[in-house]
């Protein structure tokens, strides 16, 4: 046994039994009381432990621009317009650089997984690729880090983007995106991100959907394409802030369609709530989709930051917790059973979405691990608890020794 963590609750609340966690070889070796073996120890004290924290959505290579902004409205077509005035000056040292600041707060935060979303085209070309491949190896030793290649600014409607996707597939990005919202053809767009996505064998993750109204949906279109090509469990879709406007019986619809098909939805509740209800200047709404009334549903689903002190979201520390906790208090989630919910969609859901096969909290799993000062995961997300101490492969990557308080009268 390399390492045993002991006197941890792996179950919610204060009951729960308090258990020894055995790590060799980077996995989970055994999980039982009073284990005894020779091995580095951490006692936990009766701490929450659950898997390490799992980034299903975060722009990587337009992080960190706040320096580099001018004035402007605010608002999406902004926040594109700026980026892609940025993004000429971009090399692979900055976006490295860049990344690499946004990765180590994904660290400190208990992120063991990250998946970004990282755009080609004409004018940035593979420059931003080019910075972020070395992160890949560089930070191996805290998370694993794939990279989704999608046409922000269009596909069809941009020549040259269509042959930058294929290259920078071929060249290290694993998954294929797409933003139809922003092409001529939204659905041309999509008919040939599904025929990328075939030709390599690899999973789909689109933003769509993003706007205030559901007056059409391209959702449909997808569900269609994700049955016809048996690709149910391979397709996820991001934003869908248009969910949000739609009356229960429409939502639920919707999110029935999207079960059938196995489309999985991932929220991004700070983008969502910055960018949207820009259109209205009282009784704003809010654009956020409630994720826990498609869960009800058969949906997976998972909460992510996307961006991270950029036009699109000028803040952020990629802590994962506090999304949860954002998302609870937009959505109005207080109950605790969908309080856990917050939490597994930022766990084991996001997990299920990323289709990791070795993440979980299970003997013969990797030891990707994230400790936590509570006693439940309802409680993490309530609270915002940070990660005390946090393991990858069974290597501790970050400790947080708790604050205290310096009474004066004790």
């Amino acid at each position: 046994m390399d390492t045993i963590l002991r006197h941890a609750r792996i179950s919610d609340g204060p009951d729960a039994p308090l258990l020894d966690i055995g790590i060799e070889n980077g996995r989970i070796a055994a999980i039982q009381v009073g284990l005894e073996a020779e091995a580095r120890t951490y006692d936990l004290g009766g701490r929450l432990v659950t898997p390490g924290f799992v980034e299903t959505h975060i722009h990587l290579d337009k992080s960190c621009l706040l320096d580099h902004l001018s004035s402007g409205p605010g608002g999406l077509d902004a926040a594109i317009g700026e980026v892609a005035r940025l993004k000429r000056e971009f090399t692979p040292e900055d976006v490295y650089y860049r990344a690499k600041r946004t990765l180590e707060k994904c660290v400190l935060n208990g992120t063991t997984h990250v998946r970004t979303h990282l755009e080609v085209d004409p004018v940035i070309g593979l420059r931003s690729l080019e910075g972020i491949l070395p992160l890949v190896k560089e930070f191996r030793w805290a998370l694993d880090l794939e990279i989704c290649i999608f046409p922000q600014e269009g596909l069809l409607n941009n020549p040259g983007t269509d042959e930058l996707m294929v290259e920078g597939l071929r060249r290290g990005g694993s998954v294929v995106g797409a933003a139809p919202y922003t092409d001529s053809d939204p659905r041309g767009q999509i008919d040939r991100v599904f025929e990328i996505a075939r030709e390599f064998d690899i999973d789909i993750d689109m933003h769509l959907d993003f706007g205030p109204d559901a007056e059409t949906l391209d959702m449909d279109y997808v569900c269609d394409l994700t049955d016809r090509y048996g690709y149910g469990g391979r397709v996820a879709i991001g934003h869908v802030t248009k969910l949000s406007a739609l009356p229960p019986e429409r939502l639920r619809e919707q999110a029935l369609r999207l079960a059938a098909s196995g489309v999985a939805v991932t929220v991004l509740p700070a983008t969502d709530l910055y960018l949207m209800g820009r259109h209205q200047e009282h009784s704003v709404m809010r654009g956020v989709t409630p994720a826990h009334r498609l869960l009800d549903e058969g949906v997976n689903c998972s909460l992510s930051t996307n961006n991270v002190l950029n036009p699109f979201t000028p803040f952020g520390d990629c802590s994962l917790v506090r999304m949860a906790n954002l998302y609870a208090n937009i959505c109005q989630v207080g109950d605790r059973p969908a309080m856990e919910e917050c939490y597994e969609m930022v766990t084991n859901r996001s997990a299920r979405l990323m289709r990791l096969p070795d993440y979980g909290l299970a003997v013969g799993q990797a030891a990707d691990l994230v400790a936590l000062d509570c006693d439940s995961r309802a409680a993490a997300v309530s609270e915002v608890v940070s990660p005390m101490m946090v393991f990858k492969a069974g290597r501790r990557t970050i400790c947080r020794p708790p604050a205290t308080i310096d009474d004066p009268h004790s």
